[in-house]
């Protein structure tokens, strides 16, 4: 397809909406991310802990990033060819990679390289988990399941799991990053046709 292709599908698939959201989120962590937000502690009597803004920002952009795939013809894209596949992964592969580019370049200005790092590691896993959520129970729902990661996190702070706070060069963070991203990936790519064609098998 033309670069003029591309830019009807990006019309009809949210481009400029999506790219401006995830840009607003990345601005947003920049200015305000040190802010941290006071949330009850479980079984603390009272006593409240502070989360730091920019740890869970990166959660709206993943989401954002999603809405790329809904749209009037979303229903038609589940149903193309491979070719129309191709050009859809091709589509929200540089959506995400300019959202990460943009976050990473915000956040390290703003804090330091390994903040930009951990920035964009974070919406990796979590656009992979809305991916899933977007599979399992439909586009507009695709911020269930990484909210509810979200408050595992923010309960059970500075643990293994904690990819918001671990160090930029923390291995298993990015394993999570790599299989979240790949489930996520292959939840999108199992459309009903291709599930129907394995099942025959």
């Amino acid at each position: 397809m033309t670069g003029s292709d591309l830019l009807r599908y990006a019309r009809v698939h949210r481009g400029l909406a999506v790219a401006v959201t995830t840009a607003a989120v990345a601005l947003l962590s920049a200015f305000f991310g040190g802010t941290h937000i006071a949330l009850p502690s479980i079984g603390s009597g009272g006593v409240t802990t502070g989360v730091p803004f920019r740890h869970e920002l990166p959660l709206l952009s993943a989401v954002f990033l999603t809405a790329a795939l809904d749209g009037a013809m979303s229903a038609h894209d589940e149903m193309g060819a491979s070719a129309m596949h191709r050009f859809r992964l091709q589509y929200c592969t540089g959506l995400t990679v300019t959202a990460c580019a943009f976050s990473f370049t915000t956040e390290a200005l703003a804090v330091g390289p390994e903040a930009g790092v951990v920035f964009v590691r974070s919406l990796l896993i979590w656009f992979g988990l809305a991916l899933v959520s977007v599979r399992l129970l439909g586009h507009q729902l695709g911020w269930i399941i990484p909210l509810a990661s979200a408050f595992f996190l923010i309960w059970y702070p500075h643990n293994r799991w904690d990819w918001t706070s671990n160090p930029a060069t923390d291995l298993f963070s990015w394993a999570v990053a790599a299989l979240a991203l790949s489930v996520g990936v292959g939840a999108t790519a199992a459309t009903p046709w291709r599930r129907k064609a394995f099942l025959r098998r």
